[in-house]
């Protein structure tokens, strides 16, 4: 181990999956267990050129010997994607963090209707595997472009879950075409959905799970990724330092991570778009403004917690536990 939060592993196996999608079989480089982990958990991984990503363990949860990612070559990627298609072989080391899981299944469901859009399909298909294994009932969507864009369709088709998986294409005829309003029409006592993909298609499965009243502790998601855009109402602020009573400046075109950088006091982030929590600050005075993708509406409420990776303060200061 590298440092207490981080570990390396191997690439046993770099596999195309579909088109621009590649999965890494990611093994202890001692060929001991790995830490366990639960479906929907992610890993943090430590991508060539210094970057950090997250990504979705998509193999069977009760597995020690390995973990399993797919990375989505995206076209508008920053960096990332980009380097572990183009720069991480086989046989390649890489640091990752230990599996964290801010997207788990519900206990004492009655039913779980899954729905996965492109990449997205990551911690979706590992709930699905999981739901069959303990005899749940479920349902799946899984929508992506094409079927050459479709990874894990031959996984899918040959389980023993695969009567219950849809699958929908964009290029494909209207009479599969996934109807959200139709599928979200009226929410089913206990059923809890589960929703990762493009942050469109999540906002389109939320937006109208919401609209025909599902509540708020049946709806389950995870973004990672999202559009930080500056709005002309941003304004500067004060950030105030708890311990020392220090005060901080943030300007109107500054985010609150870079501010405390350059004084002096470094806020461990990772995604910077608010999606993965890792910067999640504590709020002693003030009021937040939220704009990230990781708290719950309920969580972003309180206003005692923000994501200052992107996020900013409605008030002139903001006293945090810092």
């Amino acid at each position: 181990m590298s440092n207490a939060q981080t570990f390396t592993v191997r690439v046993a196996r770099k596999v195309i999956e579909a088109e621009d999608i590649a999965t890494f079989e990611l093994v202890d480089v001692n060929g001991g267990t790995l830490p366990a982990f639960s479906a929907g958990a992610h890993v943090d991984v430590h991508a060539p050129g210094g970057l950090t990503r997250q990504y979705s363990l998509c193999n069977d949860s009760a597995e020690t010997h390995r973990y399993q990612i797919a990375v989505l070559n995206d076209r508008a990627s920053r960096g990332g994607s980009r380097a572990m298609h183009e720069r991480v072989k086989e046989g390649s080391l890489l640091e990752i963090s230990p599996p964290k899981n801010h997207f788990p299944l519900a206990h004492g469901a009655t039913k779980s209707l899954l729905m996965a859009g492109g990449i997205g399909v990551t911690p979706i298909l590992c709930m699905a595997e999981r739901l069959a294994v303990v005899g749940s009932d479920f349902e799946m969507h899984y929508s992506t472009r094409s079927p050459a864009r479709t990874a894990f369709y031959d996984r899918i088709q040959g389980s023993d879950f695969a009567s219950r998986v849809h699958f929908h294409h964009d290029d494909g005829d209207t009479t599969q075409a996934l109807n959200i309003n139709e599928l979200l029409r009226a929410p089913q006592d206990n059923c809890h959905l589960y929703v990762c993909g493009p942050k469109g298609f999540m906002d389109a499965v939320l937006g109208a799970a919401r609209a025909n009243a599902w509540p708020e502790s049946q709806l389950h998601y995870e973004f990672f990724s999202a559009d930080v855009t500056a709005s002309e109402s941003d304004l500067g602020f004060d950030i105030k330092l708890a311990s020392s009573g220090r005060m901080i400046k943030v300007a109107k075109d500054q985010t609150v991570t870079q501010a405390l950088s350059a004084a002096g006091v470094e806020v461990q982030t990772s995604c910077e778009q608010g999606v993965c929590g890792t910067c999640l600050t504590r709020i002693l005075e003030g009021v937040p403004d939220h704009k990230d993708m990781y708290l719950t509406p309920e969580e972003q409420a309180a206003n005692d917690q923000f994501t200052p990776c992107c996020s900013r303060s409605k008030t002139a200061v903001l006293v945090l536990d810092l």
